[in-house]
């Protein structure tokens, strides 16, 4: 049981580590593209990017149109304030890895304090003897 524990906190803190890279570099990327005033062409692109065949097998079409659409009003909210975005980078990239390294903690913890709680659990009662 311990065993499963560790490793779906390493499936967990996987994933939590990508989602926080992802974002950071996702977060870099949107503030170079509004500084360098190339806004309205990734608007445009996002706005016209047409659902892949494999990904309307299991996510609704409109579902994604209606992801394209709020990333198009999210950009274009994000164009209005493109000088801005490059002082807001400069502390919310650092702030998203503080955040990753206080949850990865948390995972942590939680992880150990399930390990010594399975631990007490599983200890096999003291043998009595039984006269014979």
């Amino acid at each position: 049981m311990k065993i499963a524990l560790w490793i779906v906190f390493t499936l967990l803190a996987a994933l939590w580590t990508g989602t926080v890279l992802v974002s950071a570099e996702l977060t870099g990327w949107l503030a170079t593209t509004m500084a360098s005033g190339q806004a309205g062409d990734v608007i445009n692109n996002v706005g016209q990017w047409p659902v892949p065949a494999w990904m309307a097998l299991w996510i609704d079409p409109v579902w994604i149109q209606g992801l394209q659409t709020a990333w198009v009003q999210v950009m274009g909210w994000l164009g209005q304030s493109g000088p801005t975005l490059g002082s807001l980078v400069s502390w919310l990239i650092p702030l998203m890895w503080v955040v990753w390294g206080v949850v990865l903690f948390l995972m942590l913890a939680a992880a150990v304090a399930g390990h010594f709680l399975l631990s007490s659990f599983s200890r096999p009662g003291t043998l009595k003897r039984v006269p014979a």
